[in-house]
């Protein structure tokens, strides 16, 4: 080792030196204490060797673009010691050059001893909520089949509209809070697991007494929230349940104070439940299910822009029948 890599060795984090193959040169005591790698047992080998596989690609995709440009660069890995346990640890790489030859300088700063558990990717985060959010959803509503790819289709139709929302607002919602809404609207009818089936897949017109009934499924999802989210108690879904209450409760109400269950008006509705309330009716217009048949998506297009300002914020009406027509259009 030459004297000029020598200095980096005596840090006292974690240290790694490799050629711009990639392959292991040196590594310092602190690095040997981490991993349970001895300096003679990985020199040579690529640094790939401590890859858990649980990394983003796209992490890698952007240090090598990084390096390859001669510019440092840093991240989170999350690898694996050579007694399999993870290691979550903040990286610094820097290219360096000495006496005609290059090497790339890795400094590692552990996440392991963060107070409340393990480091979690945000992209990494976001997969775990949507999943487990998916699950709780499908595992209340059971009863239908076809529920799944409607949920599925709520949540890219809810995509969809806050993307292009944001498009035409200047970037007015934040991507973090885009992304809390598209996984919590799959849980936007999780209280009509409490409704019983004769009621709720009824093909004819409800009675007065069944109408009642089924108007109660916003309170007892958040019922069912509620109780979740006393027993997770867990910063990691805090937000997501939140928003999911405010959906469940709220995507019942309409835009002129008619809705239900608080008959709550205009900008009074949560954002998120005016969104999803908006996606919702569209998809389940234009599915057909067992107690009813679809409608021709342009009679359900005019039937959104008539209740524009009955039922549904006018701005999110006019962008959303404006972006499904500009698609049909691009696909035609």
């Amino acid at each position: 080792m030459t004297t000029g890599l020598s200095y980096f060795l005596m840090l006292s984090d974690a240290v790694i030196i490799t050629d711009t193959n990639h392959n292991i040169v040196d590594i310092n005591h602190r690095y040997e204490e981490i991993t349970g790698y001895q300096r003679d047992m990985i020199i040579g080998h690529t640094a790939g060797i401590l890859k858990s596989g649980l990394t983003p690609k796209n992490t890698y995709d952007q240090m090598k673009t990084q390096l390859n440009n001669n510019q440092a660069w840093s991240g989170v890995f999350i690898n694996r010691k050579r007694n399999k346990e993870l290691w979550h640890s903040n990286i610094s790489i820097t290219p360096v050059e000495i006496a005609g030859d290059s090497y790339y300088v890795g400094i590692f700063r552990d996440l392991g001893q963060i107070s409340e558990g393990v480091y979690v990717s945000e992209t990494r985060k976001s997969k775990i909520q949507n999943e487990i959010l998916r699950v709780l959803a499908l595992s209340c509503e059971i009863r239908d089949p076809e529920i799944e790819n409607h949920l599925f289709r709520v949540q890219q139709l809810t995509a969809t509209l806050l993307q292009e929302y944001n498009a035409a607002n200047q970037l007015k919602l934040s991507d973090e809070y885009i992304q809390h809404v598209i996984n919590a609207s799959i849980m936007h009818d999780i209280g009509k697991s409490g409704i019983p089936e004769g009621i709720l897949y009824k093909p004819g017109k409800l009675t007065f007494y069944e109408r009642n009934i089924i108007e109660t499924h916003p309170l007892i999802g958040v019922d069912i929230l509620n109780k979740i989210s006393h027993e997770l108690n867990d910063d990691l879904f805090r937000q997501e349940l939140d928003i999911s209450k405010s959906i469940v409760e709220f995507h019942h109400e309409k835009w002129d104070g008619s809705g239900y269950p608080h008959r709550l008006k205009g900008n009074e509705i949560p954002f998120e439940a005016q969104v999803v309330s908006l996606v919702d009716v569209y998809d389940a217009l234009t599915s057909r299910r067992a107690y009813k048949e679809a409608w021709p998506e342009e009679k359900v297009l005019h039937y959104l822009i008539e209740q524009k300002g009955f039922s549904f914020n006018p701005d999110l009406v006019d962008i959303f029948v404006g972006t499904i027509r500009n698609s049909r259009m691009e696909i035609s």
